[in-house]
């Protein structure tokens, strides 16, 4: 292979708008639609592919103008190289948020297409630490009556074999604490006492009455509380893990290894989750994995589950991925051969790269495109 071969040529950058079936919401927000950006790259005959979940037209804008000028011209398998330089390159502009989101588009697209060019699974290429990654169930939106939320768990556990569960609380900005509950006690019930319970309150309590609940929680057999409060309030978390029993968890807005490691140093998680679509791409997800090892900690992949998983596999201290219901849905039809659940584990698919395409089905939902 000629190192003309893998030069990068050309960018296509498209947006998509899928709307979810109904409303939706979680403790602190409510949405109708799931929004994301897709980024293909060539070099030779190859054509990578990555995406984000994001504010997409704003975060295409941003790849076009900001990065796909550091990427034109370079090697495509010098993946961190690029990485760098789009690092570097958006300082100014503002690295957190939205811009490590359209990074972390191009950051999946390059892997992908460095592992087409040498033909191998993407997992392969980075190395694999298991063959498979354990999932959890994810939705249990506060929106869902109580007939929806006990076929979405029953689903899960029946039809997927998944073993954990996860459901939304804080309703509200935590102004429905009864019905939190009742509908705890009643996934409780739904799953039997052989499948673990989470609950994710998306930042929507204060510090008390994240303490009150979390050992009513803790009563009911929870054992992941999600963002019990904000991600910002460290010492908050700190505080809620040293008093309850269930694991207190965060971290799916970590943008960089150095967000990884103030909130790991601080003692605020017993498992720190990771989105691979927020923290700059497998490059960024990488590193901060290690962070969260080097204290003792294992990393949970939030959301994008068809994403998450080759990197997840080749991680020793994975504890799981996020099957979000939302993104479950989404994936197989806007994408062909994404990776299935089976025994409530993801399985990845052995094809070349993530094993992934574009299918013709997504067309319907195209808002914008754009090759450079």
């Amino acid at each position: 292979m000629t190192v003309s071969d893998t030069t990068i040529r050309g960018v296509t950058v498209s947006t998509y708008r899928v709307p979810t079936p109904a409303p939706e919401a979680d403790g602190t927000a409510t949405w109708d639609a799931t929004e994301l950006v897709v980024v293909e790259p060539t070099a030779g005959d190859a054509v990578g592919l990555g995406w984000s979940y994001c504010a997409a037209s704003t975060a295409a804008a941003a790849i076009n103008d900001l990065l796909v000028p550091t990427i034109i011209g370079s090697d495509a398998l010098d993946v961190p190289a690029s990485w760098q330089r789009m690092v570097t390159h958006v300082r100014n502009a503002g690295r957190p948020g939205l811009l490590s989101m359209a990074i972390a588009a191009v950051d999946l697209a390059l892997w992908d297409l460095k592992a087409k060019l040498l033909d191998l699974p993407l997992d392969k290429l980075l190395g694999r630490a298991r063959d498979t990654v354990p999932v959890y169930g994810s939705g249990g939106f506060v929106s869902l009556d109580d007939e929806a939320l006990t076929t979405q768990l029953r689903r899960w556990t029946d039809e997927l074999g998944i073993a954990q569960v996860k459901i939304k609380v804080g309703e509200r900005w935590g102004r429905a604490p009864a019905r939190d509950l009742r509908r705890a006690r009643r996934a409780r019930v739904v799953i039997g006492d052989d499948v673990e319970l989470f609950v994710d309150a998306n930042g929507g309590y204060s510090r008390g009455q994240a303490r009150r609940l979390g050992h009513a929680y803790d009563d009911i057999g929870v054992t992941w509380f999600e963002e019990p409060v904000s991600s910002d309030d460290l010492a908050g978390l700190a505080s809620l893990r040293a008093q309850l029993r269930c694991d207190i968890t965060a971290g799916e807005y970590a943008d960089s290894s150095t967000y990884t490691e103030r909130m790991c140093a601080t003692g605020a998680v017993d498992c720190m989750q990771l989105d691979v679509t927020r923290c700059a791409g497998i490059t960024g997800w990488m590193r901060a994995a290690a962070v969260a090892d080097a204290h003792g900690l294992q990393v949970s992949g939030h959301c994008a589950p068809s994403l998450q998983l080759a990197p997840a596999l080749s991680v020793p201290n994975l504890r799981h991925i996020e099957l979000f219901a939302d993104h479950e849905r989404l994936e197989p039809m806007l994408f062909d051969d994404v990776p299935a659940v089976a025994g409530g584990h993801l399985i990845p698919n052995d094809r070349p790269g993530n094993g992934m395409r574009l299918t013709d089905r997504a067309g319907s939902y195209l808002t914008g495109r754009a090759t450079s």
